[in-house]
């Protein structure tokens, strides 16, 4: 099993069976979700979490699939897409992921394609 990384420490986790709470839905409809791209997760402390920050309003983040799927067409990991949205880009001056809770969707998919 490997270790969670360093940077993986600041993010809030939540548990497939707490998104499905919170969501109000199966953990079956948020596995659909994940394999759909409308989230993503990786293997924290053993588990598959999803970062809290992918969430608004207990429902997917309605930017988040479509970066995905750009960052997993780029031929990135499912683990390397949440690293790349958690880690501050030099060319927005912050994490992908606040750009993209801040409605700039087009900033963030722009860069991501010319990635890999």
């Amino acid at each position: 099993m490997s270790e969670t990384p360093a940077w993986a420490s600041t993010i809030e986790w939540l548990p497939l069976p707490a998104v499905a709470q919170l969501m109000g839905e199966t953990p079956g409809r948020v596995r659909r979700l994940l394999d759909d791209h409308h989230l993503v997760a990786m293997r924290v402390d053993g588990a598959l979490k999803i970062p809290a920050d992918f969430l608004v309003d207990d429902r997917p983040l309605s930017s988040l699939r479509g970066t995905i799927i750009v960052l997993l067409d780029r031929g990135f990991s499912t683990d390397e897409v949440v690293e790349w949205l958690f880690e501050t880009e030099e060319t927005m001056g912050e994490a992908p992921i606040a750009v993209l809770r801040a409605g700039r969707k087009s900033e963030v998919r722009r860069i991501a394609q010319s990635l890999g």
